[in-house]
């Protein structure tokens, strides 16, 4: 795997003008009749960005071009104000022109061993198989503070090492199912970014760019795709504890 690139960021605006940049180049490069297909996250720092996009660039992109996909999702209604779509869906996706052809939302109201078999279908279907597998153009994780990235948790790290392109997960706290793409899927992305914000995250990032002992207890710690692509997308207090040496770029 290449080396990591870490790029600090001093504001959420400073992201989302850089996103729109590299989304645009992409779209530009591509043939006629292809889409740029994106996994998206939740969680309260990809909203802040979204909020961003669809108030000051919502007009700067053919957003046709563009398939939406989930990373993962809560078992819970789209209605719900816990479901990463419902997020999405307010904060982005209803103020831009994509068509609705081109969301493939997970469906965390169904029963999830049945939903992780469709939306596996979907990956399948709509991605692009590459060695052998469904891959995505770019896939957004955050991280949590125990480590973990999508619903892989530290407690069932047999699920982001499955053979499957999709599990059933559980909140180890709280117990709440939750569908999510598997490490299989994340490592044989084009491009992969986590995006982070926070002093709480700080501790682990740390553990992870450095290959801390602890680290290995980490599903975010094994995402390492094999692209090599793989870039840290955090502000200035995630990046507290870390070397400024291992900083590629500030913004």
């Amino acid at each position: 795997m290449k080396e990591i690139k870490i790029v600090v960021f001093n504001d959420i605006s400073s992201i989302a003008q850089k996103a729109i940049e590299y989304l645009s180049k992409k779209i530009n490069s591509m043939q006629q009749n292809d889409f740029f297909t994106i996994a998206l996250s939740g969680g309260s720092t990809p909203k802040n960005l979204f909020s961003v996009i669809s108030k000051d660039y919502k007009d700067s992109l053919d957003w046709t071009k563009i398939k939406i996909f989930w990373g993962d999702e809560r078992c819970v209604n789209p209605t719900d104000e816990q479901s990463n779509y419902f997020m999405a869906y307010n904060y982005l996706i209803k103020h831009l022109n994509i068509p609705k052809e081109n969301l493939f939302r997970i469906r965390g109201e169904i029963n999830p061993e049945e939903e992780v078999k469709r939306y596996s279908k979907i990956l399948e279907k709509e991605l692009n198989i590459v060695n052998g597998l469904p891959s995505f153009n770019l896939i957004m994780l955050g991280l949590g503070e125990d480590g973990h990235t999508a619903s892989l948790f530290p407690n069932q790290l047999n699920l982001f090492f499955s053979d499957n392109y999709c599990v059933v997960s559980f909140h180890p706290e709280n117990n709440q199912k939750r569908i999510s793409i598997t490490g299989k899927i994340i490592n044989n992305a084009e491009e992969v970014v986590f995006l982070v914000t926070g002093k709480n995250k700080s501790e682990k990032i740390y553990e992870i760019i450095n290959e801390s002992k602890n680290a290995k207890d980490y599903p975010a710690y094994f995402v390492k795709p094999d692209s090599g692509k793989l870039i840290w997308l955090i502000d200035r207090e995630a990046a507290t504890l870390l070397d400024k040496s291992k900083v590629s770029l500030t913004i």
